[in-house]
């Protein structure tokens, strides 16, 4: 198994501190909103990373956090608390906002043949060990007490600049322009370990602490919750590129001054989705893109789940929706293929493990998903029979999840139409026959355009004009 560190940004032989069990976090949702498709990029190439290490052999725990307090509307220590922006927005509570939102996102999971992480664990469920880690964060001389919150000291760390590849300079220069200028701190990177009364006043979720009544920072959530799930040592830790800093990098010095030791050897970061001509895709710019959204408009998500295997987790991938129809119509006519396939036969097992290596080989290379569904190509192409290619594609499927096998019913379900729009359409079909009877033919033209913007196509015959939706 190949991987690309983070850390040491290079690829490398990924080696678990127990052989054949990988304990792996990934950073979970801030519940103030609904995910767009981009955060959900990051959760389909997480996916593939369990799942290809499930089908490689070895036995994953995966833990991951529910942000329900702490986060900022900056990524540093700045501006409002997102759970209570939310709450302001609905009129609601912050828990009810949580609820909801938690709620969605996994339905949002279901949409996209994500797995289940093994543990979930809400920020709000863990203020006690919040609490006991800075105590021996203060205790050890990590931390310090400045405007009545607590504060990490980055500056007791040579290596804090580690994960990034960033210095101090970089951060004079812009790195980040929405760190926190707070006038409490001893240097410009430290960040918030706990929030006191004396700042956030209106902060609905607040609890007793030996520094005042207050809530926790959005940092040390994730480092809490991965060493109370997983213990000292963790083998991957997950999260899109806008983590590295200062999330993950104040992850990793918070955790290593706690525990004494390193922490976590493998950091897997998913690149950004781009918006065309927009940049990168946000919840604060343009239309706002969800998978209900993607329903409404007549996508499968699972073909944007297709679409999100065809370019490699690395690398910033593009969307449009002008290429997303040309992924829909591939992943239809995918499924057309495989639902062709008959099931009788018995299976080539020499075939069979060829096909099985060249899909595993593609996967453990740094989780490299294209290829992987060129193999499954491949496969489709393959002088065998098709008791052979149907075993394939199963196996494939436990980890491509894209429900290869349910192809004909999927296709059913996107050839069919209700019985209110089939009337229209048949009235719309009549208008047009008319118009062309007239010779309006910029009348008809304009009917066709009218049908097809609704999905369907027509096609005209010697036994009259037929119609199917695309």
């Amino acid at each position: 198994m190949q991987l690309y560190n983070t850390s040491s940004r290079q690829i490398e032989e990924f080696k678990p501190r127990e052989e054949g069990k990988v304990s792996m976090y990934t950073c979970g949702p801030t519940v103030y909103h609904f995910a767009h498709i981009g955060n959900l990029r990051t959760y389909i190439c997480e996916d593939m990373l369990v799942k290809t290490l499930i089908y490689a052999g070895y036995d994953v725990k995966r833990v991951m956090n529910i942000t329900d307090v702490g986060h900022l509307t900056s990524d540093a220590d700045t501006g409002e608390d997102k759970m209570l922006k939310g709450a302001k927005r609905e009129h609601k509570t912050v828990l009810e906002i949580a609820d909801y939102y938690t709620k969605v996102f996994f339905e949002d999971f279901s949409k996209l043949n994500i797995r289940m992480p093994d543990v979930i664990e809400p920020a709000t469920h863990c203020i006690p060990e919040f609490i006991h880690m800075i105590e021996v964060l203060l205790e050890k001389g990590y931390a310090y007490q400045a405007g009545e919150n607590i504060y990490f000291d980055t500056s007791k760390l040579e290596k804090y600049y580690t994960l990034s590849n960033h210095n101090e300079e970089d951060l004079r220069v812009g790195v980040r322009d929405d760190v926190d200028e707070d006038s409490n701190k001893r240097n410009k990177t430290d960040f918030v370990l706990w929030f006191t009364k004396s700042k956030f006043d209106d902060q609905e979720l607040k609890w007793e602490s030996p520094w005042g009544r207050g809530y926790p920072g959005w940092h040390i959530e994730c480092s809490c919750i991965g060493i109370k799930h997983l213990g000292e040592y963790m083998d991957i830790h997950c999260g899109g590129v806008d983590n590295i800093f200062p999330h993950h990098t104040n992850e990793i010095a918070q955790s290593e001054a706690f525990l004494g030791h390193p922490w976590c050897k493998y950091w897997f970061h998913v690149h950004h989705l781009v918006e065309k001509d927009k940049g990168k895709m946000s919840k604060s710019s343009g239309e706002f893109l969800t998978v209900s959204l993607l329903q409404e408009k007549g996508y499968d998500p699972i073909a944007y789940r297709f679409f999100c295997l065809q370019s490699h987790y690395r690398k910033p991938l593009e969307f449009s929706y002008e290429v997303l129809d040309q992924m829909s119509a591939a992943y239809q006519k995918l499924l057309k293929r495989v639902s062709e396939l008959k099931e009788d036969g018995a299976v080539d097992e020499a075939v069979f493990a060829d096909f099985r290596k060249k899909f595993t080989d593609a996967l453990t290379d740094d989780i490299n998903t294209s290829m992987a569904i060129t193999v499954l190509y491949d496969v489709l192409k393959a002088d065998t029979n098709d008791a052979t290619k149907r075993a394939l594609v199963a196996s494939f499927d436990e980890v491509l999840s894209l429900d290869l096998l349910k192809g004909e019913e999927k296709l059913a379900q996107a050839g069919s139409v209700d019985a209110e729009l089939e009337s229209w359409i048949l009235e719309r079909i009549d208008a047009r026959k008319a118009a062309k009877k007239a010779k309006d033919f910029a009348q008809a033209d304009a009917i066709r355009d009218e049908l097809l913007a609704k999905g369907i196509v027509l096609e005209d015959t010697r036994e009259g004009t037929k119609w199917k939706k695309n």
